[in-house]
């Protein structure tokens, strides 16, 4: 499979009146800065929109942005396989923030929710720690518990995924309301 194309932080922003930005992060994360313009859709709802976001991409060029790059690519290889063309943002919103880029945040928006990586290093090692601790003071098997979240991690490196962000990504803070996802892809529609 292919690396999608990218844009780096300074050409997008040059670019940005001319793109279609969505934002594959957490409403969350998305709550906390996001590019100017960008739509909240996050991840594990671009099947929904697969529709709009193609007609989207008929209309302008549509640039795909996360915290870091990978949720972006991710996102941008399932639209490739829908016969999407899209380009993720490299470095995601933390490079577009270090450039000296504003981030905007919604209205109201005083809930912080944190990051997803964030989330999963608070995760993993809460359950690393919980292993340990049981495998010294219960019984030495439950040191699997441990074994399994490091096999994880190595897995979730080398493949670019992380199938804990997709169980953490599914808690109520990290989900759209529907209404949201439904004013969002309205909003795409009319862009």
């Amino acid at each position: 499979m292919t690396t999608p194309a990218a844009l780096g932080a300074g050409e997008a922003r040059t670019r940005l009146h001319e793109l279609t930005v969505i934002d594959v992060r957490t409403p969350g994360e998305y709550a906390a800065g996001h590019l100017p313009g960008a739509l909240n859709i996050p991840l594990n709802h671009i099947q929904r929109a697969l529709s709009d976001i193609r007609d989207a991409a008929h209309r302008k060029d549509v640039l795909v942005v996360c915290a870091s790059g990978a949720r972006s690519e991710n996102a941008c290889r399932i639209l490739a396989g829908n016969n999407i063309t899209t380009t993720t943002l490299s470095g995601g919103t933390g490079a577009w923030a270090a450039g000296g880029h504003e981030l905007h945040r919604p209205q109201g928006s005083a809930r912080t929710v944190w990051g997803m990586e964030r989330q999963v290093r608070l995760t993993a090692g809460a359950l690393v720690l919980l292993g340990l601790l049981l495998g010294v003071l219960v019984h030495p098997a439950f040191q699997i518990l441990s074994a399994g979240i490091a096999g994880g991690l190595v897995f979730s490196a080398l493949t670019n995924t992380c199938g804990m962000a997709a169980v953490l990504a599914k808690l109520p803070y990290n989900r759209p309301r529907s209404h949201d996802l439904d004013r969002t892809l309205a909003e795409l529609r009319s862009r």
